[in-house]
């Protein structure tokens, strides 16, 4: 069971959304689950395909539901069945619909959505390097559909993670 104080980052490609897991479960002294995609398709080293989106979709799933910490826990999520969502939809313009299922009862404190306000880096599994505005309001309408609390996370460096911190207290 996830912990009281669960909050998910997403965002588009190339917004520090692990570097922000990684600072912020640093600085709350607590735990992040790292982004299963990009784990998966380092490993297959081939063109991904529907099949291997689902998989990870399943996975992702599976990773969140044998998390066992104390309530009193934070714990960031590196991307969630909403940034799979949208790939699913992006990319074969269709998308399993157990996906809302999930989605819908999913327990996520908040959301930490990352804008696309730094320079986009090059990395062999990013695909989208001129569309990241566009996705990053996806994201914002997925997460107002299913009515989770968010937050979009704006600025450099040190500035990114501290008002992801800053958030993450008073929230």
């Amino acid at each position: 069971m996830l912990p009281e104080k669960t909050f998910v980052i997403i965002g588009p490609e190339s917004t520090g959304k692990t570097t922000l897991c990684k600072e912020l479960a640093k600085h709350f002294n607590s735990h992040w689950i790292p982004e299963y995609a990009r784990e998966y398709l380092e490993k297959i080293k081939r063109k991904y395909n529907y099949l291997d989106v689902l998989h990870i979709a399943h996975k992702q799933i599976k990773i969140e539901n044998e998390v066992s910490l104390p309530n009193d826990t934070y714990l960031f999520i590196d991307t969630d069945l909403i940034i799979t969502k949208i790939w699913f939809k992006h990319v074969y313009n269709e998308y399993p619909l157990w996906i809302d299922d999930y989605l819908s009862k999913a327990y996520r404190k908040a959301y930490l959505i990352a804008y696309p306000d730094i320079p986009w880096q090059y990395d062999p599994l990013r695909e989208n390097p001129h569309i990241r505005e566009y996705l990053f309001d996806l994201y914002v309408k997925e997460v107002e559909k299913f009515k989770f609390s968010y937050h979009i996370i704006k600025g450099l460096n040190e500035q990114r993670t501290m008002n992801a911190i800053n958030y993450c207290m008073i929230y």
